[in-house]
Order: structure tokens, then C-alpha cells, then sequence
């Protein structure tokens, strides 16, 4: 299979039904030999390309991660982006508010956290959590602090889609790029990845009832991922459904889909202008004329 990302991006304005998208395609590589030959290839890439947007300094790169428990955001996180000097990329994962974020707005947090210009921010999970697990515990919202008269669940969810659409124009104005990602697995296949964590000592203990309990909520966490991949993919901020149950081809998609983006933001290193070349060659004389073992 050749990658080609618009097969996976939501178009603005569709009506997104996840039933119709695949959880698997057909694989990008052929042995899983080939895979990691793949992946190296494009690790590298990405990593002459992360250079260039650091030296270039004109863009940032945010890239976001949603899914289900087990879909792999974590290991597609660490194995695309093995390459990517640490100097230029930075995780943050987004767990339960603190006290203290739970006095902001809810996109205070995130915020804090946006990659500066030359270098690539990932949000493991992001505010985006806003408009899914708060929308199937809507009990959540009661514990945010807001005005009794906003708590309104037939407009909060559309006001905080537009207040995200706003924020990532906005970001987009001012010259970062926003990839979103969301990993498609289906329920078997979580089944069974669940299934291996418990046997397995570095996964089981990341895992607990409470993973369980949020399985329960599938159907609830579809019908909010649909509504919120329609209603916030757009032409500058687009989401990617990722087939996730083939974890291999997922990251080689994953990787493309970055590569490709990077690409087209059409970065060149700066140029090297007159009085910068004199200064140049006048360090290139200076060290020409130290005394060899000086």
C-alpha cells in the first residue's frame, strides 16, 4: 500500500461515521523487516526536516493524539519520533485538571504548552478531552467552576468547538502548523490488547479496573469522537483517523502524513549574506593561522 494522507483526512464539513472508516488497511510494508527499514527511512527524514523548520525559525508544529485506551498513541509518540533531536520536540501528556487549571478556562492549560517557533510540541491528549470524556461524564462539568447559566448541554459543546476552531486559526495566523490524530481501534482489538497488558510486567501496571469501567462508555465515546471530528477538522487544522489496530502501519502513516505536512511548509535555511560570509571567511583565516596543537 502507498500512504497517501488524504485518504485518512477528514474534509471540512463532513459528517464524520466511524462505522465507515477502517480500524485496518491493507499494510505499507510488506515483513516487518521492511517495516523498520521504512520507518528508519522516514525517522531520518523527519529529522532533516525538524533541522530545517529549527533553523528556518518561521513555524511551529503542534501535533495532537486522541484515542481510545491501548489504540497506541504512546509507542507511535516514541517510535516516530525517535529520531527528532530533544532540543527541538517536546511531549506533554493531559491527565485530570489540577486544582489550579480547574480556575482557568479550558484551554488555559494547553496553552501553556504551545511549541515556540522551530520546534515540534505533541499534546498526548490535549483539549480535545474537553469535548469527549467531558461529554460522556457531563458530571464533570459541574466540578469546573462555571456559571451555572454556561452549563447549557445543548450549546456548551458547540461554543467549545467554535472557541477550539478559533484558538487553532488563530495559531495557524501566526505560523504554527496543527496536525491532529486520531487512532482508530476497534473494540475487539482493545479486547484483546487489554487481554496482553495484564501478562505483560512493563504494561500491566499502567492498567486498572478503572480502563475497564470506560469500556463500558464505547458507544458514548463514538457518537463524541463523530460529533467532534466534524465539527473541528478544517483546512488549516485538519484530523487524520489513523487505522489503529495494525500498530506498524499506523506509525508508518503517522510519519507520513508529518513528513508531508513538514514538506509543504517550504523551508529553506537561512541565506548567507555578504557581511556574513566576510565574517565567515575571517574565522575560517583565524583558525588557519593557529599553530597546529596550540
Amino acid at each position: 500500500m502507498t500512504i497517501k494522507p488524504s485518504d485518512f483526512q477528514v474534509q471540512e464539513g463532513n459528517k464524520v461515521e466511524l462505522d465507515k472508516w477502517p480500524t485496518e488497511v491493507p499494510p505499507a510494508y510488506p515483513s516487518t523487516k521492511a517495516y523498520q527499514t521504512l520507518l528508519d527511512e522516514q525517522v531520518n527524514e523527519l529529522s532533516d526536516l525538524q533541522r530545517l523548520l529549527y533553523a528556518s525559525n518561521r513555524h511551529a508544529v503542534l501535533l495532537i493524539f486522541q484515542a481510545m485506551d491501548a489504540a497506541g498513541k504512546d509507542g507511535a509518540i516514541r517510535h516516530v519520533m525517535s529520531g527528532v533531536n530533544p532540543q527541538g520536540c517536546q511531549v506533554f501528556s493531559f491527565k485530570h485538571p489540577s486544582a489550579a487549571e480547574l480556575e482557568h478556562d479550558f484551554l488555559w492549560r494547553t496553552s501553556q504548552c504551545l511549541p515556540e517557533r522551530g520546534r515540534i510540541g505533541i499534546f498526548n491528549r490535549s483539549y480535545y478531552e474537553e469535548v469527549l470524556i467531558v461529554r460522556v461524564h457531563p458530571e464533570i462539568l459541574r466540578g469546573q467552576g462555571l456559571p451555572d447559566a454556561d452549563i447549557d448541554e445543548k450549546t456548551i459543546w458547540r461554543e467549545r468547538y467554535r472557541s477550539i476552531i478559533d484558538l487553532e486559526a488563530h495559531l495557524f495566523r501566526n505560523g504554527t502548523r496543527i496536525i491532529k490524530f486520531f487512532l482508530h481501534l476497534s473494540r475487539e482489538e482493545q479486547r484483546r490488547r487489554f487481554l496482553e497488558r495484564i501478562d505483560e510486567p512493563d504494561k500491566s501496571w499502567k492498567f486498572s479496573l478503572a480502563d475497564i469501567e470506560e469500556r463500558a462508555f464505547w458507544p458514548q465515546y463514538i457518537q463524541a469522537y463523530e460529533a467532534c471530528l466534524s465539527a473541528t477538522s478544517t483546512k488549516i487544522a485538519p484530523w487524520y483517523v489513523v487505522p489503529a489496530d495494525d500498530k506498524k502501519n499506523a506509525r508508518l502513516i503517522v510519519s507520513r502524513i508529518i513528513l508531508e505536512t513538514l514538506k509543504s511548509l517550504r523551508m529553506r535555511y537561512p541565506e548567507t549574506g555578504a557581511e556574513r560570509q566576510q565574517e565567515l571567511l575571517a574565522i575560517r583565516q583565524r583558525l588557519m593561522e593557529e599553530e597546529p596543537g596550540s
